[in-house]
């Protein structure tokens, strides 16, 4: 494995992440809540994991952006995508955390409550996860510098 396999990796951990969110969000429909909490600390898990291959990726490419090659109507939807993401994503890891404290606590109520926000939020960071890296390094990659 290389420096340069951690990009695809990581798209692949957001993908498991939203796998195990929609199985989660179904078994919670069904009120098998054993599953629920399977899948969803799950997710956490594989989201962890994601969050520890990112950052490591930046620091030994000592953060060096990846480049969009794309151009004319695709640059502003991919910019919008990108900065939602980024957004979004520095509010989840608290409203995650606290979602699952009320969960962890018995706290049933409210932890529908904050799950009403944290679970759409999760899950477009992971699915946009997914739609930025094939942006950038499959469907639009820069062009070479020269």
């Amino acid at each position: 494995m290389e420096v340069s396999d951690l990009p695809a990796i990581n798209a692949g951990l957001n993908a498991v992440a939203t796998v195990m969110m929609t199985a989660g969000f179904v078994f919670i429909r069904r009120k098998q809540v054993s599953q629920h909490r399977a899948c969803m600390v799950s997710a956490f898990i594989v989201s962890v994991v994601f969050l520890i291959s990112y950052v490591l990726h930046k620091v030994l490419v000592h953060g060096v952006h990846t480049p969009f090659g794309g151009d004319g109507p695709m640059r502003p939807i991919y910019y919008t995508m990108l900065g939602t993401h980024i957004v979004l994503a520095m509010v989840m890891g608290p409203l995650i955390l606290r979602t699952f404290w009320l969960a962890r606590r018995g706290d049933i109520e409210r932890h529908r409550k904050w799950a009403r926000w944290t679970f759409p939020i999760w899950y477009y960071v992971s699915v946009t996860g997914v739609l930025i890296y094939f942006f950038i390094y499959v469907w639009y990659p820069a062009a070479p510098a020269d």
